[in-house]
């Protein structure tokens, strides 16, 4: 079943795919890496990028807690790979933005318009914890 949610949610990142040339897919993931939406791929690639997109949050945090002066906080990754670009973004309380985008995007407007989405809308891409739900 879609939610209202869901469905405004889509067309939220429709719109940062849309607004910058060359994205090719747009995923919000929770923290443990589970796809919370997508536009631009198919459901099992979305889950398979929410997946590995979870693993290198684990990484990028472990990372930014070498910097003394820091909060120990990912903020943003980019990897650029052969053929295009790949962006992460912290998007809420355990929540997170990823792109992927073809090797000719203009990758300071990637930034900014991840940036606004998530200045905009962050909350409504909060992932809370799961409850723990173990069987007396």
């Amino acid at each position: 079943m879609v939610t209202k949610q869901r469905l405004n949610m889509d067309w939220m990142l429709e719109e940062l795919a849309s607004s910058v040339p060359q994205t090719r897919s747009v995923v919000v993931l929770s923290s443990d890496g589970l796809c919370m939406a997508q536009f631009g791929t198919d459901e099992d690639t979305a889950d398979r990028l929410a997946a590995a997109c979870a693993g290198l949050q684990s990484l990028s945090t472990a990372i930014a807690t070498e910097f003394p002066h820091g909060d120990g906080k990912m903020k943003l990754v980019v990897i650029e790979i052969n053929g295009g670009f790949f962006y992460l973004m912290a998007a809420g309380a355990g929540a997170y933005l990823a792109v992927l985008a073809d090797d000719d995007v203009d990758a300071g407007l990637m930034g900014q318009r991840m940036r606004d989405l998530v200045a905009r809308i962050g909350q409504h891409l909060s992932s809370p914890p799961r409850a723990d739900r173990r069987v007396p």
